[in-house]
């Protein structure tokens, strides 16, 4: 089970990593739309576009649906909720750490009065 979270989280980051995939990602949120209307705002070929398109359904993040011949695509979100989640987790950590800085500080501060 770690090793399938930790494999899903790779792949999900890895996805995320590049700016013309969450940028489509963005776009996808807004509604689904072809392949070609997603390509229209870059300024890379269908071929560049497919690959992106490839490693963000290969990471569950997009799942493209046949109508015909033209090729609808979808936001799948539940990976990003488990990156999420597992940054969550992390935020927790740090926000516990500056509270206890803060609270270090306060007291240097009572102390550096007396």
């Amino acid at each position: 089970m770690v090793k399938y979270y930790t494999h899903n989280l790779d792949i999900t980051f890895m996805a995320l990593a590049d700016a013309t995939r969450r940028a489509m990602l963005s776009r996808l949120a807004e509604s689904d739309c072809i392949v070609t209307e997603l390509a229209e705002p870059f300024n890379i070929s269908l071929p560049a576009i497919s690959k992106h398109l490839r490693i963000l359904e290969n990471a569950g993040l997009v799942a493209r649906i046949k109508e015909g011949r033209v090729q609808r695509c979808q936001l799948v979100a539940q990976p990003m909720k488990e990156a999420a989640e597992w940054i969550a987790h992390y935020r927790q950590f740090w926000e516990q750490q500056f509270d206890a800085l803060d609270k270090y500080l306060q007291n240097s501060k009572k102390e550096g009065k007396r």
